[in-house]
């Protein structure tokens, strides 16, 4: 925002209402807010979305976000060495290093053989039937390994769905259009920032007959298009909705009426002869609002703007096209 800027402006660069910013901020004078003041952009009870006043720039506010401290693993435990000579009291404690615990074996079930080796066993013992014995006994006892289970012989047909067998699809072909329906060029919901999915698109219509002289430019600062005609030509709605602004409060627009579509679409209409309308009126689409003029402008031109969200857009991207 630049220095001199009004509520009026305020609300047109935010797609707002002045009178809902004046309640929301209890401004009780419309044409004076001051450099460094806080001007709330939404109702009470809402999200805290702030703007500032001239030189401040605009900011929002989101509530604030609960932080913890990360769990900590617990301390090493000192373990108090003292050195020869001297006294423990003296001494800084000394950290402990832990020792890994080795693993305690489980209990073996009653009658089963332990096949763990403990230690090697270097005994010679002599020769004997008895020792043989003893020996088969002990084969005899110990557990026979699990039997090895072979894996089944491959099939020779692959799988139902193996890649090697799947066929490749062939792509269908798009369908084709009907007969005398409308495409995308033509179409202006299709083109532009307005697209079909958008809730609250709007069904849009030039405002005035003319020439267009100069068209939008986000680079230039060129927030609309200029309509070149003769004074007192009719001025009408591009859509229905609701007359928000009109009045001559807006440096640079002369005679000015918003018209506040929905909740994302407004639109502006400048440097008019005269305003036909009042603030809080409903109008439709097609209904004359104003005559063209040339009030603060060097000469008789409609400026006509679409804001999105306060943002301007580029109108020829929502009107149909040009007859």
């Amino acid at each position: 925002m630049k220095r001199g800027d009004t509520l009026h402006q305020i609300a047109l660069d935010t797609g707002l209402d002045y009178r809902d910013l004046a309640a929301w901020n209890n401004v009780e004078n419309v044409n004076r807010i001051y450099p460094g003041q806080v001007l709330r952009l939404t109702a009470p009870g809402t999200a805290p979305n702030v703007a500032t006043a001239p030189n401040q720039g605009q900011e929002t506010t989101t509530p604030g976000v609960t932080t913890a401290p990360l769990r900590s693993p617990p301390p090493p435990i000192a373990e108090s060495r003292p050195k020869p000579g001297t006294s423990p009291q003296s001494q800084p404690p000394v950290v402990a290093a832990a020792e890994p615990a080795t693993p305690t074996p489980a209990p073996l079930p009653p009658g089963a053989i332990s096949t763990l080796k403990t230690s090697p066993k270097a005994i010679k013992e002599p020769y004997s039937d008895q020792a043989v014995r003893e020996l088969d006994l002990a084969a005899s006892a110990a557990p026979a390994p699990p039997e090895a289970v072979a894996p089944p012989p491959p099939s020779s047909a692959p799988p139902k769905d193996s890649p090697t067998t799947a066929q490749p699809r062939t792509p269908s072909s798009a369908p084709s259009t009907a007969s005398g329906s409308p495409s995308a060029s033509s179409n202006p919901s299709l083109n532009g920032s307005q697209s079909p999915g958008d809730a609250d698109a709007l069904d849009w219509s030039w405002p005035a007959k003319g020439k267009i002289i100069s068209g939008f430019s986000e680079t230039a600062n060129l927030k609309g298009i200029d309509i070149a005609g003769t004074a007192g030509e009719p001025v009408r709605a591009s859509a229905a909705g609701r007359v928000v602004y009109a009045g001559s409060g807006l440096r640079g627009y002369g005679k000015l009426i918003i018209i506040k579509h929905n909740a994302t679409y407004l639109s502006a209409y400048a440097h008019n002869r005269d305003i036909l309308v009042k603030e809080g009126q409903q109008v439709t689409r097609g209904q004359k609002i104003a005559e063209m003029g040339s009030t603060d402008a060097d000469r008789v031109m409609l400026h006509f703007e679409i804001r999105r969200h306060g943002k301007p857009m580029d109108p020829t991207k929502f009107l149909p096209p040009a007859s």
